[in-house]
């Protein structure tokens, strides 16, 4: 039987439509403002047999795409190993091992076998990052910890619904463990009804086209979606493009780590070699394989969106070289900062290779780090306990058509911050200011967009704050001449005085009383091209919309804003569009 274009396509939305409302039934139902607000979760569907993906949902982390398909192939592999007991209709297994296809212990991952006529057809799963999952410091980002136990709760494939029943003892096990544990609950059942709407939505997409047909489709679109990456890969030229990436410092020793990259062209695939990369690193800056990978995969949906999301896409990325390095941790080097900071680097890493190849595709460097500050403590008013969680945007990087959008997503990601509202009603805490961050973006003929600037008040109780951020030693990179962007700035003033941490970036267990306050100005995006060639007309609005002073102008971009002179070459030299 062949398939006609149009029903592989209205299968090929269907099957979307289903991660769609599994990812909007999650943040709905869920507690966690990380969740319910931010939208830090994903949902798809993989293949029985090997954990390839066959659709995730267009609102899910781009990050998760890879990382899911792999923990879902390594869960697939312990049962048949008979290390983790068979599934049956109704169970839903819980895992947040990184080694295990994972990325760091606060990104819990729930998965349901889907079956159709007693046989498996194939599992629905879903990753939601919790607020906090125990260990040493609350929020679970421990900035200075030196293996994974101290992290947090670390979980193997077990089965926390058993035909449909939430296990109790194990249940009892997780709250026995984590932080405001009575708080967790709305979560779990969040994320296992996400899963159970899937389900629904799957069986009725079947019941419509019939098995034979959607496996035949998924079957297509998988071949497809490979045919597409590789007919992409063809429009790069052959030859070798490299690039370095800098991560800070990994929180407890203070030097920086270096992503190195070579990508070559081989024909209809692109070998991605990460060898010379910097060995295995005491603190929690270490990457994950699984995450490692994902994050090259996301760097190149960022470059051809037009693939679709399938397994297919990743058939002709081939990575190698991390073996030995930061890049391939293995137990127990600790990993907190893998998926939320060294992702972000490596995407980096693969943007500033291939932007001389595709200068029309490829921006300068984003903002690359996702915020994450951690504030646990007791609110005295409330009576009970917190962990509040903040992630935040930055600038991403200029590109050939325009300039880069301000306070923008992690690479990683579509989380947006929680709003100020939300948090302030949530937690003890009072922003002083949420703006933009003016001057942040990298000078270029397209700018880097602005990163973040704000600061928040703890206005009860006491509190210890922790944060594990990037970029604050390194800004985001400008490409084909453009600035770099403004790196990334914390401040803690405690009793008045200002503390500027040692690792800039990353610190743990600060005391904040009644007052205390914690300053973030996050980076903005690389420049893309010549500052001398920015059209005058958009200096000025930017100096306007006050993005930069009239000095900035003339220092970056040549242009004199003081009177109506400016310092430029004609009309028609700002109007070029410059490669």
């Amino acid at each position: 039987m062949s398939l006609d274009p149009i029903t592989l396509s209205v299968i090929q939305a269907g099957l979307q439509q289903v991660c769609d409302e599994m990812d909007l039934s999650f943040s709905r139902a869920a507690f966690s403002p990380v969740i319910a607000e931010a939208n830090d979760r994903s949902d798809g569907i993989y293949d029985a047999h090997d954990g390839a993906l066959i659709a995730q949902g267009a609102g899910g982390l781009p990050v998760f795409v890879g990382v899911m398909q792999s923990s879902t192939r390594t869960l697939i592999e312990m049962i048949a190993q008979g290390k983790v007991t068979a599934p049956k209709p109704g169970d839903i297994y819980i895992v947040n091992d990184p080694y295990l296809g994972g990325t760091h212990l606060m990104d819990v991952r729930f998965a349901r076998p889907f079956y159709r006529g007693g046989e498996l057809f194939c599992w629905l799963s879903n990753t939601g990052h919790w607020p906090d999952t125990g260990g040493a410091v609350p929020g679970g980002f421990s900035a200075s910890a030196t293996a994974v136990e101290q992290e947090g709760l670390r979980l193997p494939p077990v089965r926390l619904f058993k035909e449909g029943e939430l296990d109790p003892e194990i249940y009892a096990i997780i709250c026995s463990n984590i932080r405001v544990a009575d708080q967790r609950i709305g979560d779990v059942k969040a994320q296992a009804a996400a899963l159970i709407v899937g389900e629904e939505r799957l069986t009725a997409l079947m019941d419509r086209y019939g098995d034979e047909t959607v496996t035949q489709a998924i079957a297509e679109l998988r071949r497809r979606a490979a045919q597409q990456m590789r007919a992409f890969i063809a429009e790069i030229p052959e030859g070798a493009y490299q690039a370095t990436a800098w991560v800070d410092s990994d929180g407890v020793v203070n030097e920086p780590l270096a992503i190195r990259l070579s990508v070559t062209r081989a024909d209809e695939d692109l070998i991605f070699d990460f060898s010379g990369s910097s060995p295995p690193c005491l603190g929690p800056m270490n990457s994950v394989r699984a995450t490692t990978l994902s994050s090259v995969y996301l760097a190149m949906r960022h470059i051809f969106p037009e693939v679709p999301i399938s397994a297919g896409a990743f058939e002709p990325l081939r990575v190698r070289g991390i073996e030995g390095t930061f890049l391939d941790a293995r137990y127990p080097r600790p990993v907190s900062g893998c998926a939320a900071e060294v992702s972000q680097r490596i995407a980096e890493a693969v943007f500033a290779a291939l932007v001389t190849a595709l200068p029309d595709r490829v921006t300068a460097a984003p903002a690359g780090t996702s915020g994450n500050l951690a504030l646990g403590g007791t609110d005295p008013e409330r009576r009970r306990d917190f962990v509040m969680y903040q992630l935040s945007g930055g600038g991403y990087g200029g590109n050939s058509d325009h300039d880069g959008l301000a306070n923008g997503c992690s690479t990683i990601g579509i989380s947006k911050a929680p709003p100020v509202e939300i948090m302030e009603q949530a937690f003890p805490v009072l922003y002083h200011h949420y703006a933009l961050r003016d001057g942040s973006g990298g000078a270029g003929a397209a700018r880097g967009g602005l990163g973040l600037d704000y600061m928040l008040e703890l206005r009860r109780g006491h509190a210890k704050a922790s944060f594990v951020m990037d970029h604050g030693r390194f800004g985001p990179q400008g490409v084909l001449g453009g600035g770099d962007g403004a790196p990334n700035e914390v401040t803690v003033w405690q009793d008045g005085s200002a503390y500027t941490p040692q690792h800039l970036s990353k610190e743990q267990d600060i005391p904040l009383g009644p007052g205390d306050r914690v300053h973030v100005r996050t980076p903005g995006g690389g420049g893309y091209g010549d500052p001398s060639v920015r059209d005058r007309r958009a200096v000025k609005h930017d100096v306007e919309m006050g993005y930069y002073t009239a000095d900035q102008a003339k220092d970056l971009f040549g242009v004199d804003l003081t009177g109506n002179d400016y310092i430029a070459a004609s009309e028609n030299r700002f109007r070029k569009k410059q490669p």
